[in-house]
This record gives C-alpha cells, structure tokens and sequence, in this order.
C-alpha cells in the first residue's frame, strides 16, 4: 500500500495544483448545483449534507418532491467536470497489463455533465443530465474516443397541501432509472455518486464495487412514477417502467441499440415505502423498495420469447442524519436482493470448461440466481469543507457455471492463450473461476472542498474477497487483494 501510494503520490499532486488554479480562476460566490443555489437563492449546504452533492438534507428532499419549483426560475444550466486517477495494487498477473490496467496512475479528464434543470412553472421542475464520457470506445489502434448520452432524468408535476393538522405533497415523474426519484442516498441511483472513469484501471474503484441496485436497469428505461409524502412521516412511490423507444426515446438518447435494455411491456413496477422522522439536529429514514421487471438479455432479438428473462428485486434501507454546523454525519444501509431467471437462450451458453480431469464438463448452468448485496458507509463533514468516510460492501450469492469466465481445458490445464488448440481460454485479472459473485471489501475515503464547487478526494478500495473467492480467484494467481486500488478524484460544477 505504501508503494502503492507513492507512485500516484506526484501524480494526485497535479490533481491538487489543478484544484487550486480552478479555485481561483472561477468567481467566489457560487453555490451548490449553480442551476438549484440561482433558483433558491440558498447556500449548498442548505441542501446538501455538508455541502456534499448529492447528499440531500430534510429541505433539499422537500425541495425535490415539490418538484424543484421552490424558488424563481432563473439561468437553467450548469456544468460538472472530473478529473481522475487509480491505480491497482498488482499488475504483473495479465497478458496484457497495458489493456488490463489502461493509464494505471494516470490523471485523466474522464467525464462531463451539462444540467438542464430547474423550475418550469409553479408545479413542474426538471433535473436532467447529460453526459459525456472521454473514454467510451477504443479502436483497433488503441485509441480512445468520446461518447455523449442522456443520463439521470427526471420530469416533475408536483403540489403540496398544507392546513394546520396535515401537510401532504403529491406528485408525477417521467423518468429513465428506477429510483433516481428517491430523495434519500441509501436509493440505488444515489449510493454511487464519485465517478470514475471508464477504464480498465478505474475497474476496481469504489464506483464499481458492489452497490445495492437493479440490473434489469442496464441502460436508460422510461418510466412514470406516483408518489406522496405525509406529514413528513410517510413516502410512498409506485411506478411502471418499459422500454424507452417511441415518444421516450430522448430518455436513452445516445445510447446505442445494442447496449439498450428492452422489457416487454410496461407490466414491470417499481416501488418504495420509507418512513421518517425529523427532531432537533437529527433525521431518521427506514424504507424499503423493490422491483419486477421481465427484461430480454441486452442487445437480443426482443421477437425471441427465448430472450426473455426475469429480475426480482427486494430492499431495505435506513439513513440516519446529524446536522448541525460545524458537524455533519451521515450513516447509511442499504440491502438488496435480486433473483434472476435467466432466458431460454442464455442457458444453452454452456460454459465450455472441464473440471480438473480434462474429462468431466463443469454442471449445467442453473436456470436463476439469487444474489444478495450490503453496503454501509459513515460520512463525517467538519465545517462544510473537510471529511472522510469508511464503507463496507459484500456481495454473496449462489454459483452458476452461468458465469464461469475461467476453468480447465480438455487437457486438464487453465490457459488464457490456449496453445494447445482445444478452443478453450480463460480470463485473466477479471476471470472467475467458481461461478460465484462473492465479493468484499472496504473503501476509505478523504476529501476537501476547498471552495462550494470543487471537491478533492482520495479513496483507498481494499479487497478480502473478488469473484467467490479470497486468493486465485482466476485461476492464474490472483488474489483479491491485488485488485485494491488508490483512487484520486477532482470533481468539480459550475
């Protein structure tokens, strides 16, 4: 670890010189999402937990579920720009450590955002996002090229009904991610937000470790949501989601046809129940939300019944709040459930591998799954400009030779070349060799902004156990604690 640190040590110095020079480049009064803090007039930390996007405080939860119309419309744009960098603890067990680890320890511009968002009319408000990711494809000669898509979207009607013994806010939303209209960051669409860019090196960040979420949500949905909030003491949201072609197509614009996940019909709900309680400096959240979606496997022909799948999803989840200058804590849970029925057509992808006679074929994929995932994280916030973070993620389910990416060949041996011609090779570095997700570990996060608008942090992502397993997890040696990686981010919006 300590290696570790001191190779990315002069490049996390770059990151820290570009923070500076954004810091006094850019003018001195903004504030928070620059499109919410011209709306409210507020400062960031009114609606975020210690000024800390998107961890959302009671009044920016009010905020959203009023539809974003609290306030006068004003200038309904702003900008979000990340400049990363990770490094893996192991690089020496691949093929190809150039491809398998791409720019380790390099700084890199990896990502942008343009919001459109803010108040329409007294009762409708918008967030939308669209982003841009510089490192979306490779070519053939290695080089990188840039893709924009649709992102979060969340189209809003709202009302509240206050009297002297009840108050009750009620509201519609056209959206494409199921949950994105949850206020509360234990919601799957929010437990994640660090970005990190989309390169091999980045792969083992804390942005893809193990987040409670849905995966029939592979790509942008469309979906209409109902929801209502009492006495600030009872949410409850019900929304069904199809796929976003037709009319909703601009919710997955960008997003080519082949990566974009097809349910069939709108017969796919979504929900969440949460109750809350506010006193004092405190506020207190448990929920729980779940899913059904019948989604045919991605980029397959949706004509196929034999495409066809099924996800189930079930979740609790509970978030507990201090704040109170010059202190912020936040403690989050989430759990999450998630059976899967595969398709017809995927099981006849029968894993190719033997066991370790070169004889016996491996058993027959299983038809479902089910996979659990927990997630814990504690925030501190000091002052609005200084905190840190500690996260426990496990993900644990049953094996399936399904996903069996690594094994022996008909010669009894595990190659990823295959010399010997029997037409069978195994993955390296994110082989799996059990067909088992099991996957744990913990991430220590530091992070300063120095001004309302920058955020400069540093995460360290240590791994006891990655695809089912502690040590040679591949088949090639490796062990989960090779994947740990040191992480360095500049986020910045405006």
């Amino acid at each position: 670890m300590f290696m570790l640190k001191g190779q990315l040590h002069r490049k996390l110095a770059t990151m820290a010189g570009l923070a500076a020079m954004l810091s006094m480049a850019l003018p001195q009064d903004a504030q928070a999402l620059p499109v919410f803090a011209r709306q409210t007039g507020q400062n960031c930390v009114a609606c975020h937990a210690g000024g800390q996007f998107p961890e959302l405080t009671p009044y920016g939860r009010i905020f959203k579920l009023t539809g974003y119309t609290i306030g006068a419309r004003t200038l309904p744009f702003a900008v979000m720009g990340v400049v990363n960098a990770a490094q893996v603890a192991n690089t020496s067990k691949s093929d190809d450590p150039g491809a398998d680890f791409q720019k380790n320890g390099s700084p890199v511009f990896s990502s942008a955002s343009l919001f459109i968002a803010g108040k329409v009319t007294d009762n409708v408000g918008l967030f939308s996002q669209i982003t841009y990711d510089n490192y979306a494809s490779q070519d053939d000669n290695g080089k990188f090229h840039g893709h924009t898509s649709a992102d979060n979207i969340d189209l809003r009607y709202a009302d509240r009904f206050i009297d002297a013994k009840s108050d009750l806010i009620v509201g519609l939303s056209l959206n494409n991610n199921p949950s994105v209209t949850d206020p509360w960051n234990t919601a799957a669409a929010w437990m994640q937000y660090v970005p990190a860019a989309a390169l091999s090196s980045h792969q083992f960040s804390d942005a893809n470790s193990p987040y409670p979420g849905f995966d029939a949500a592979a790509s942008p949905l469309a979906g209409i949501n109902a929801y209502a909030y009492w006495n600030k003491l009872v949410y409850a949201e019900l929304g069904f989601y199809g796929t976003a072609n037709r009319a909703f197509s601009i919710l997955k614009a960008g997003t080519p046809n082949g990566d974009t996940q097809n349910l069939k019909g709108i017969n796919n709900p979504y929900w969440r129940l949460a109750l809350t309680r506010e006193w004092g400096a405190h506020n207190l959240m448990v929920g729980a939300t779940g899913m059904l979606a019948h989604a045919y496997d991605v980029g397959s022909d949706t004509s196929d019944p034999g495409n066809l799948g099924q996800f189930r999803n079930v979740g609790i989840d509970a978030q507990y709040q201090y704040l109170l200058d010059p202190h912020t804590v936040t403690v989050q849970a989430a759990f999450m459930r998630e059976r899967q029925n595969h398709s017809a057509n995927s099981l006849t992808a029968v894993a190719p591998f033997y066991l370790a006679d070169g004889v016996t074929p491996v058993a027959a994929p299983g038809s479902s799954e089910t996979d659990n995932v927990f997630r814990a994280k504690a925030t501190y916030v000091y002052q609005a400009k200084y905190g840190g973070s500690l996260a426990f993620f496990n993900k644990t389910g049953n094996s399936n030779t399904l996903n069996q990416t690594s094994g022996y060949d008909s010669a009894g041996q595990i190659t990823s070349t295959d010399p010997g011609g029997t037409g069978i090779a195994s993955l390296r570095v994110n082989g799996n060799l059990t067909g088992n997700p099991g996957t744990r570990g913990l991430t220590y996060e530091a992070f300063w902004t120095p001004l309302q608008y920058v955020r400069v942090g540093l995460q360290y992502t240590a791994y006891s156990r990655f695809n089912g397993a502690s040590s040679n997890y591949d088949g090639f040696g490796r062990n989960a604690r090779d994947n740990n990686t040191l992480f360095g981010y500049v986020w910045f919006a405006y």
